[in-house]
């Protein structure tokens, strides 16, 4: 089941906490937000994701809806966030919104990107990387002003899928969160220039490969 809600209420509702006792825990939460490119398909992805039989419209803005089953023997319910940027990179301010010390643990992000449309391409994710960068920065500084213990935690958990020995290490940041680079209508994608299309694959790569996040 999912409901779109007014986003102010949404933001004062989620009372997410940073601590949980994972043993006796009825409930599991995670937070999903979705930027890109305009007109890239995100709704799309969304829908599906929740198994919903809808037309996508335009999202305006940042929007909210959420996601909830049970799971298990003993019915745990799996609470799932879903936040989605429309605009590309006009609002990208809004991404601060999602970005919290309560849900950065359990937050992943989803760029979504326009094969299509290569050069506008580099400015959209470029944009909303510096932007996600900036807020995570900002989030962290303030959690390890309270609690540098669980700062460093989420520091190596982000660094070790790489290892302290890799030989790119100088110029890996990894994010302490999830991130998955998407890229959306690859029909039109595959009649371009090889060449074109070469660069733009490996300069995805290499965005992935410094930011910690998985290429799909």
């Amino acid at each position: 089941m999912s409901v779109k809600d007014d986003i102010w209420t949404v933001a004062l509702e989620e009372k997410r906490r940073l601590y949980k006792d994972k043993g006796s825990k009825l409930e599991e939460q995670s937070t999903v937000m979705f930027i890109g490119s305009k007109n890239a398909g995100k709704t799309s992805l969304i829908l599906r994701f929740l198994e919903k039989n809808e037309q996508a419209k335009p999202t305006t803005g940042l929007e909210y809806t959420f996601g909830r089953r049970s799971k298990g023997a003993n019915m745990v319910k799996e609470v799932v966030h879903i936040w989605e940027l429309g605009g590309g990179a006009f609002l990208s301010d809004l991404i601060d919104l999602p970005i919290s010390a309560s849900t950065i643990e359990g937050l992943s992000i989803v760029l979504v990107l326009d094969l299509s449309e290569p050069e506008e391409l580099w400015n959209t994710m470029e944009r909303l990387l510096q932007q996600v960068r900036q807020r995570i920065t900002k989030v962290m500084h303030e959690i390890n002003l309270t609690n540098p213990k669980y700062a460093k935690y989420l520091e190596n958990k982000a660094w070790k899928k790489y290892g302290i020995d890799h030989l790119d290490k100088d110029m890996i940041n990894p994010l302490p969160i999830k991130l998955a680079i998407m890229g959306t209508k690859y029909d039109i994608f595959q009649d371009m220039d090889p060449e074109k299309r070469k660069t733009i694959c490996k300069t995805l790569r290499f965005i992935a490969h410094v930011n910690g996040a998985i290429l799909q």
